[in-house]
């Protein structure tokens, strides 16, 4: 298991695949497996390096403090004992706010951004929709009714034409046994509190963006009102969860802008 020794944390983070070094950045209450749709289409095209955000996944404790900027320092460090001195960078919800940061600290660093779903933007009803599912979660509800109260939120309505994919689904995230505690999520929620939002609108390095037309969480309003002056691509059929809904054209864009994008000079310090 691959580990990183932090002053105050040890960061977990998974690297499979060979070519350029893509770091994907998780979002919100995910870890390094939410990426799991896409490393299967890019594996044969990019070095993935995944790490487990602060209150994720195997990365301890998950009481550390935590923040958009020490979250910023975690994944810039995993890419300094990977020896990547150059990399593209995909960042999904709360990690395109890590990836904006990470764009504003180390420019030179940064061969392509792709921001997916995301804006640096702070919306009061997703604090009080994920303040509501901890509610949820400690309370005496089942186990899933929480997770049934937040998938509508993230994926394409048509998944639930089929409610048996539905359940499928839920059950796999309650098996998981890596899963955030109602306590790391509250925790983790403070993170979403304290960035700089215009400070991190204007990147200078390549940047895209991915907007699920049909997100919910950061609704492409909302994304464009702070972003409509990078390249930007409204994906057809995806809600927030944009690389679970439409991966193949996920994986199209990020690897078209990538290429336009080379590393050049030597990959490794």
């Amino acid at each position: 298991m691959p580990t990183l020794e932090r002053p105050d944390v040890t960061l977990h983070y998974e690297t499979e695949g060979e070519g350029p070094p893509l770091l994907m950045l998780a979002g919100f209450m995910s870890d390094h497996s939410s990426w799991d749709p896409l490393v299967a289409r890019m594996r044969h095209r990019f070095t993935c390096i995944r790490p487990d955000n602060r209150t994720t996944g195997r990365t301890r404790p998950w009481d550390a403090p935590v923040s958009i900027d020490l979250m910023c320092k975690d994944a810039l460090a995993v890419m300094d004992h990977l020896g990547f001195q150059r990399y593209h960078t995909i960042g999904h919800s709360m990690g395109g706010i890590i990836a904006l940061h990470m764009a504003q600290v180390v420019p030179m660093r940064m061969a392509s951004t792709h921001i997916a779903a995301s804006a640096p933007v702070r919306l009061a009803r997703n604090t009080a929709l994920f303040a509501n599912l901890i509610a949820i979660r400690r309370s005496d509800a089942p186990a899933d009714t929480w997770l049934r109260a937040l998938y509508p939120w993230l994926f394409n309505p048509r998944v639930y034409d089929d409610p048996g994919a539905v359940d499928r689904a839920i059950a796999d995230s309650l098996a998981y046994p890596h899963g955030q505690s109602a306590d790391a999520m509250e925790h983790q929620l403070t993170a979403l509190r304290g960035f700089d939002g215009t400070a991190l609108a204007r990147p200078s390095c390549p940047t895209q963006v991915l907007i699920g037309a049909l997100d919910l969480i950061v609704p492409p309003d909302h994304i464009l009102a702070v972003l409509n002056h990078l390249p930007h691509h409204i994906v057809e059929g995806a809600g927030h969860s944009i690389h679970w809904d439409a991966p193949d054209v996920v994986t199209e864009l990020t690897t078209r802008f990538a290429d336009k994008n080379p590393i050049r000079g030597p990959l490794n310090s």
